[in-house]
């Protein structure tokens, strides 16, 4: 798999963030908040509710009491007046002087009664009018008599000893009521005004109105109801108070139009009729209803302003976790430098510092062992055990190392070491660039010598490809060596010129994680590991850069312009083997063509190959046997 596959798996495998600290904090805030508040605003709400219901049914029903009781009274005492002014009139005779002067008396003290009439026994029917009513009140007062006669009979049953209440505003056009009653054997009948009734009866938002026993309204603040002579005898609650035995209740109650009340009622001992008194079930609860409100507005503004703090805060701490996280998906990727800041002296704060310091280390081990590697191992891209693998095997080493370490030791002394370390790093760096750069694994250092595969952790897709890969990665290694070695030349003629030796072999081998439990490491072994090393050594004595084996050459034979070496005979190989120099790419236009221009190009010397016996890692080998 190539690094860039790898990348793109990577970012699938990221975990994306679903839902957020800050909205976790707004959305805990919010519930406590609404929970909160709202429990309040709904407990108190309630609890008020209770108390205005108990404390408007009282007021409701004291109105009623109130009103029934006026009612009562102004009835009884227009009954008892008349009945003393009849039973005056009648013993003095109505002609006479003291008769007149009692009337007048009377209306003076009854301004609101408008005309008295009576009978009694045999005696012819009687009216008396009061003229200072009617002129007051612009009303025609033969309108009086002419009621009188209208209602002859509702007088025959006053004789019966009925009592009748009905609505005279229609007739008048003015509030009045018409009261008829017995007295003595006769009947009598009483015109009088109900404004300061009417007035008293609408009591702020509780409402109470008069009805007879037909359920007429004679009383309500509303005059153009009592005017038209509104009648309520088909409403529901009209019927249930002709059900109703009691003589006074209150109840909940909701009318024909939807609306609901607070509804109190007072049977009156006179003529049949109620006093009802109303209140709109909404009016006793729009104060709380508009506290209610206020409370939801104030929940509405704290929960902004709750809302607008927690997330501010929470970007205090979910941009710190963001850089954190963003951190740790470098790190996943391989990339340890990352530079983070902490921005508070919180717990926030603290890992950020914790992390930095992590991410330092993480460097510094980085450096100490193949990176990619073991964050591929940490993400289990690499398991643990060995797979066997088809790859190209490399080796190189620095040729003369030795001898140029004496001489670090002789020009610098005390500072050779220092400079060996700094030389020998610089060549590696730009090694391990070359192989990285074409997808290869750095296995190991060893002393000056480097070794790499590819095809293991990673791979091009086919084995010659990454065959291919490893030549080209040697060839980048000439390129870089011979320009650095120019610079070493020109600006530091005591930092000597580096030339290496490359071995190349591609096989079946081995690749895992080999170690202990303490420590491990991603490598390869088997015998074409051996043999790359093998080929190295050869280097030297063939006068070349690079050596790549059979098997190699056979995958590239016609990618690359090589030369073949002579062969060479490998202990624990029963046949010689065949080893190529490799000149160039055989596309490539620049570059050495032969293996004598590449001779040239790096300053070495071509060897005297007959017969030569090379010891190379405590192994001999014969160069050119047959």
């Amino acid at each position: 798999m190539s690094n860039n596959e790898n990348k793109k798996e990577r970012r699938k495998g990221l975990m994306k963030v679903g839902f957020s600290i800050g909205a976790k904090l707004i959305t805990i805030i919010s519930i406590i908040v609404l929970v909160s508040l709202g429990s309040i605003t709904a407990l108190v709400s309630w609890l008020v509710r209770q108390d205005l219901q108990v404390a408007a049914e009282e007021n409701n029903f004291e109105i009623n009491r109130r009103s029934s009781a006026e009612m009562e009274s102004t009835l009884a005492n227009i009954r008892s007046n008349s009945r003393v002014l009849m039973q005056a009139i009648t013993a003095v005779g109505t002609g006479s002087a003291i008769a007149k002067d009692t009337v007048e008396l009377f209306f003076e003290e009854n301004p609101q009664v408008a005309a008295l009439f009576f009978t009694s026994g045999t005696q012819a029917d009687r009216i008396l009018i009061n003229s200072r009513f009617f002129h007051s009140k612009e009303v025609d007062e033969k309108l009086a008599e002419s009621y009188r006669n209208d209602h002859r009979m509702d007088l025959r049953r006053a004789v019966a000893g009925e009592t009748i209440l009905l609505n005279a505003a229609p007739y008048f056009s003015i509030p009045a009521l018409a009261f008829f009653f017995q007295w003595r054997g006769g009947g009598a009948g009483a015109l009088f005004s109900t404004a300061e009734l009417n007035n008293s009866f609408g009591f702020g938002n509780n409402q109470s109105y008069l009805l007879n026993d037909l359920s007429d309204i004679l009383i309500h603040a509303d005059f153009n109801l009592v005017r038209s002579g509104v009648n309520v005898a088909n409403r529901s609650y009209t019927k249930f108070l002709r059900e109703n035995t009691a003589r006074n209740s209150q109840t909940m109650y909701t009318d024909e139009d939807g609306e609901r009340y607070f509804r109190a009622f007072t049977k009156l001992n006179t003529g049949g009729c109620t006093v009802v008194t109303d209140i709109e079930y909404d009016k006793v609860f729009e104060g709380i209803a508009a506290t209610t409100r206020r409370n939801i507005y104030l929940t509405a503004a704290v929960l902004l302003i709750s809302i607008m703090l927690i997330w501010f805060f929470a970007k205090s701490i979910s941009v710190p976790l963001k850089a954190l996280a963003k951190a740790a998906h470098i790190i996943e990727g391989g990339a340890f430098e990352v530079n983070l800041r902490p921005k508070s002296r919180d717990e926030v704060g603290v890992l950020t510092s914790s992390f930095q310091r992590m991410c330092s280390a993480l460097g510094i081990f980085g450096r100490f062992t193949n990176r990619d590697i073991a964050v591929r191992a940490m993400r289990g891209e690499i398991k643990p055990g060995g797979l066997p693998k088809h790859a190209t095997v490399f080796f190189s080493d620095i040729r003369g190392f030795t001898e140029k370490s004496e001489n670090f030791t002789k020009v610098f002394e005390k500072g050779a070491s220092d400079r060996i370390v700094h030389w020998r790093n610089e060549y590696l760096t730009k090694m391990v660039e070359c192989v990285e750069k074409t997808n290869g694994v750095v296995d190991k250092f060893i002393g000056d010598a480097v070794m790499a595969h590819w095809g293991t952790a990673y791979t091009a897709g086919t084995p010659r490809k990454d065959a291919f890969n490893c030549v080209a990665a040697a060839l980048m290694m000439r390129k870089a060596l011979y320009f650095a070695n120019k610079r070493r030349r020109k600006d530091d003629p005591g930092n000597p010129p580096i030339q290496i030796g490359c071995g190349i072999n591609t096989g079946i081998v081995t690749a895992g994680q080999i170690g202990s439990d303490l420590r491990m490491e991603y490598t390869v072994i088997g015998d074409p590991v051996n043999l790359a090393s093998r080929i190295e050594a050869l280097n030297k004595p063939l006068g070349t850069d690079i050596l790549i084996s059979e098997n190699t050459w056979r995958l590239l034979k016609d990618k690359l312009i090589t030369e073949e070496m002579p062969s060479v005979s490998v202990k624990g190989k029963a046949k010689p083997v065949r080893i190529f120099a490799v000149v160039n790419i055989a596309t490539v236009r620049k570059g050495p063509k032969t293996l004598s221009a590449v001779r040239k190009l790096l300053g070495i010397k071509a060897p005297n190959l007959s017969n030569v016996d090379v010891d190379a890692h405590e192994e001999k080998y014969t160069i050119g046997a047959k």
